[in-house]
């Protein structure tokens, strides 16, 4: 399996600047999709957002870091498990929560909060506990990361966006929900195109090794998934609220792991076969799971 720390994804400078164009736009049709409102369910729920910070930013990457030591996957690998764990919610979190009969405005205020979160958390977890494994120590002293180039990306990709889908929203709430209803189905769409026009050219590539990851990256969802749901149950939070915090801590935004995999690792192979895969995968186990709970 060394071979696999040699692949390199076939993926371009003009690609990579679409992928952030299209992440910015899939964050800014987020963003107008958030007022000032949905931020008072951190007040009027604080157990329950405290739980959801404290199953996505805190234990999942602890929990991911423990699996990496004890499983031993490919160093690659490894690191994007921790990649993956280290971002924040998906986008589509909130349409699942709302799709499970969850608590949709919790969803919205966790996705708002941990968004915002990210611009630090992200960096400081992949880092924390990148350098805290000896394996995929070694693969960022050898790309030698520099932590401020990676803040200065999340704050351009989430940070940003966010701000300014937020003041359209209050300013100019009309043409927001407007855009919003346009915005957001399409950004998806070019960035699932992108991500299909990556797999296209790198198909020998996924065929080649996707079954180095299968197992580890439904295995890691799955952990996720059920982790945000026995967390919030162990808290005695309602039922709502447990589905609410098992998809938000299962669906993560993978998309902008393999941004950053692209930005620092050049495509490094383990690293972005796991996070495409995950890409894939947590749609059809949180759109199955999602379902399943709807007919409860």
């Amino acid at each position: 399996m060394q071979e696999l720390d040699d692949v390199k994804i076939n993926f371009d400078s003009n690609g990579l600047w679409v992928l952030n164009i299209a992440l910015a736009v899939v964050m800014f049709g987020v963003a107008l999709g958030i007022s000032l409102n949905d931020f008072k369910i951190l007040f009027k729920q604080p157990k329950a957002v405290l739980v959801g910070v404290l199953s996505q930013f805190v234990l999942l990457p602890f929990i991911t870091f423990c699996v990496v030591y004890i499983v031993k996957p490919q160093p690659s690998i490894a690191l994007g498990m921790m990649m993956v764990a280290a971002c924040p919610g998906g986008n589509i979190s909130n349409f699942m929560t709302h799709l499970a009969k969850g608590n949709t405005a919790l969803s919205i205020s966790l996705t708002a909060f941990a968004t915002f979160a990210a611009i630090f958390m992200t960096p400081f977890n992949f880092q924390f506990y990148g350098n805290l494994y000896p394996p995929t120590a070694q693969i960022l002293k050898n790309v030698a990361i520099n932590p401020f180039d990676l803040i200065q990306l999340v704050l351009m990709i989430l940070g940003v966006p966010l701000i300014l889908g937020m003041l359209l929203r209050y300013y100019k709430e009309r043409w927001a929900i407007k855009l919003s209803k346009l915005l957001k189905p399409l950004s998806i769409v070019i960035f699932a195109a992108i991500v299909i026009i990556a797999f296209s050219k790198n198909i020998d590539v996924f065929n080649a090794y996707i079954h180095h990851v299968l197992i580890l990256g439904i295995g890691h969802n799955i952990l996720a998934i059920l982790l945000g749901f026995l967390l919030a149950k162990a808290f005695k939070l309602s039922f709502v609220d447990q589905k609410t915090l098992a998809i938000e801590t299962g669906i993560q935004n993978s998309g902008l792991g393999l941004l950053l995999i692209f930005s620092f690792f050049n495509g490094l192979g383990g690293m972005a076969i796991l996070a495409a895969f995950w890409g894939i995968w947590h749609i059809i186990s949180g759109l199955l799971l999602a379902t399943y709970w709807s007919k409860k």
